[in-house]
């Protein structure tokens, strides 16, 4: 592990720290600033100070102001300044708000969604991010980057999943430093003129050029599509099938440009420029060439988080290259994430980010390795080899991050990577060229054509080989501790395998002890649970009982089974579900619910615990709750909204704890504190 020994690798490892640290304790910048300031007149001297063979001092203190400035760095990326308000994150606040549209997000069928910068708040100068959310209505015209715009409205902090296990959207715009969203109708706001131009806004304004005068070109509907992921890294066009054909072939990160185009395209301009090397001081003005055109191309697909990212991971990469020096790829490497991380810091949190280095980080370690362990001598065997064991390095470098985020594993990864990634050097050729004359209007119909059938070629190769279902492994639960221990198992057999020691065998056989035993508990665990939950789903009712590792549905529709309750099962590793008709009465431990729906069945006497109102039942609550004196009122979201509030009110003046599933999310029933 000698390569890893980089004061790069060390320092970009604290400042991950502090970065987590910083988003997780929630510290004000000020006072990370103030103590960043404090630490550097300290580290300072004792550089001059530091006796060679005493105690690490300056080391130490390199790596506190590291995990400090780490911590400074986020907290500065989180926080928001509303110059007059006290801006408490539970509270909602409503204002005239000046906003600029910095990224449009993917529409859902109900609403077009975007990410804002805020300008000022009621004429005050203000910083920060806000979700706005606008109705989807073919009338309306649809924002672009850049546009600024003066509305009127509340920012509402946005609420967590309302059921459990749900993907967490609340957390997942917390990472990308957005904690409100504002909704608004179109005639709640006014589109300023002549807006302040960005160069993010300048970029996206030209991918959308490039993507109208493609459509003009005879391209099939989803070979478009997946010329428009693949070259320019909108993806918002794809249909479901062709995401899921990708995704189940183990090939979905050819949809999006990240760092496999990237790389690929640095090869492509590397070999087109090589005559540079030539002329004096050649190699120099082949990287300064190389890196232009990187980013040039970054520009062209718009300048997207993700592209911006592998850009300047790969213009690290460039000059590692330029320096030739294989030992110095994870320094190069450590050095880029450093770099990054340090000017937008959140971009840690996002999966894409995560995968990438991992990946490369994978590649540049195993792939030697596993040319040193077969070196065959056939060209055509030689060359499948190499392809193979960069997708098999590049593989291990994301399976754990993988079945953690998305719990399932495609074993014909390989089969895809070997038939799709030798050509893609070829599709990304060949759609920048055809890029570069559809602007000039002078795209041949042969070449659209040409291009046509192999991106249709492409879509056909990967839906058959994602039709092999019985090589898709799904609904693997994966939590955080066995995705760690995951990395520790790689890492320790890799080791074990390329240089065997009583050292590395030792190190293999604690990770493989320590995943057993954490596997052990997951089962003791899941075969133990106990837990009753009132679920939300938009109206339905729907009650949750588990019970070891056994799940029983009650709901009044037994024929639907909502899709997030496939995530809760994988979550609580449930192995057997059935689904009953929801019923009126339980009692479980001592405790009785009942459940009052629109058929009027109400309970006859005092002794329930807990009520639960469904299907909006036309009850006189006051009467009713004097009536059976139950400890807790509960509505979920098949009720309607007016009557929900209603009995919110009725509640209060009983002084009656109310749960609504549609304000509150579901309702975990714990029996043994009740």
């Amino acid at each position: 592990m000698q390569q890893f020994n980089f004061v790069s690798i060390k320092l970009t490892l604290c400042l991950i720290v502090g970065i987590v640290l910083g988003f997780y304790w929630n510290i004000r910048p000020h006072w990370a600033l103030i103590l960043l300031l404090s630490l550097l007149p300290i580290l300072y001297f004792s550089s001059k100070k530091q006796k060679r063979r005493a105690f690490p001092f300056f080391e130490c203190l390199t790596a506190i102001t590291t995990i400090v400035l780490g911590v400074f760095t986020v907290t500065i990326s989180t926080s928001s300044t509303w110059e007059g308000r006290s801006e408490n994150p539970k509270e909602d606040v409503t204002g005239l708000w000046e906003l600029k549209i910095q990224e449009v997000l993917k529409p859902n069928p109900y609403s077009q969604r975007y990410i804002t910068q805020l300008h000022s708040l009621d004429g005050s100068k203000s910083r920060g991010k806000l979700l706005l959310t606008l109705p989807l209505d073919s009338t309306s015209k649809l924002l672009r980057v850049d546009d600024e715009l003066a509305l009127w409205g509340k920012a509402e902090t946005i609420r967590p999943p309302l059921n459990p296990n749900n993907f967490d959207y609340q957390d997942y715009l917390a990472k990308q430093g957005i904690r409100r969203q504002i909704r608004a109708e179109p005639n709640q706001f006014r589109i300023q003129e002549n807006p302040s131009s960005t160069l993010y806004g300048i970029a996206s304004r030209f991918r959308n050029r490039i993507i109208s005068n493609l459509k003009q070109e005879q391209f099939e509907k989803e070979e478009l599509s997946v010329i428009q992921a693949l070259v320019l890294g909108q993806r918002k066009d794809i249909s479901e099938d062709t995401y899921k054909s990708y995704r189940d072939a183990g090939a979905v990160h050819i949809l999006a440009v990240s760092g496999l185009h990237v790389g690929i395209l640095l090869l492509l301009f590397q070999f087109l420029l090589s005559p540079l090397e030539r002329l004096p001081k050649g190699k120099t003005f082949k990287l300064i060439a190389v890196v232009l055109f990187l980013w040039m191309y970054a520009f062209i697909a718009g300048l997207s988080p993700s592209i911006v990212r592998a850009v300047t991971m790969f213009s690290f990469v460039a000059y590692a290259m330029h320096l030739n020096r294989p030992t110095n790829a994870f320094n190069i490497l450590a050095l880029s994430m450093f770099f990054i991380l340090l000017i937008k810091p959140l971009f840690l949190f996002q999966v894409g980010f995560q995968m990438s280095y991992a990946a490369v980080f994978s590649i540049v370690w195993l792939y030697p390795k596993l040319q040193r362990f077969w070196s065959p001598e056939n060209v055509i065997l030689q060359k499948s080899w190499q392809l193979m064991s960069v997708s098999i390095a590049a593989q291990l470098g994301v399976l754990p991050i993988s079945l953690y985020y998305f719990h399932q594993f495609p074993a014909l990864f390989f089969v895809s990577n070997l038939l799709v990634v030798p050509f893609l050097g070829l599709l990304l050729g060949m759609g920048i060229l055809v890029i570069i004359l559809s602007l000039a209007h002078s795209l041949p119909h042969q070449l659209v054509e040409v291009y046509n059938f192999l991106i249709g070629t492409m879509n056909a190769v990967v839906a058959w080989v994602g039709k092999q279902e019985g090589f898709v492994f799904r609904d693997i639960p994966f939590d955080q501790v066995q995705m760690v221990l995951g990395y520790v198992l790689i890492i320790a057999l890799v080791r074990t395998l390329s240089k065997p020691s009583v050292k590395n065998i030792w190190m293999l056989g604690i990770g493989i002890l320590l995943m057993q035993l954490w596997a052990i508990w997951n089962q003791w665990q899941s075969g133990t649970a106990q837990s009753l939950v009132l679920a939300h789903q938009t109206k339905q009712s729907l009650l949750l009982h588990q019970q070891g590792d056994a799940l029983t549905i009650y709901s009044r529709d037994t024929l639907l089974t909502p899709t997030w309750i496939d995530h809760f099962k994988i979550a609580e590793r449930i192995a057997s579900t059935k689904v009953h008709a929801l019923k009126n009465s339980y009692r479980l431990n001592q405790n009785r619910i009942f459940v009052v729906d629109s058929f009027g069945s109400y309970p006859t006497k005092s002794g329930v615990d807990y009520l639960v109102l469904t299907q909006s039942p036309k009850v006189h609550l006051g009467r009713l709750l004097d009536s059976v004196q139950p400890k807790m009122v509960l509505a979920d979201g098949s009720n309607y909204r007016s009557y929900v509030d209603q009995w919110e009110t009725t509640c209060a003046q009983k002084e009656i704890p109310f749960h609504s599933t549609s304000e509150k999310g579901f309702y975990v029933f714990n029996f043994d504190k009740d």
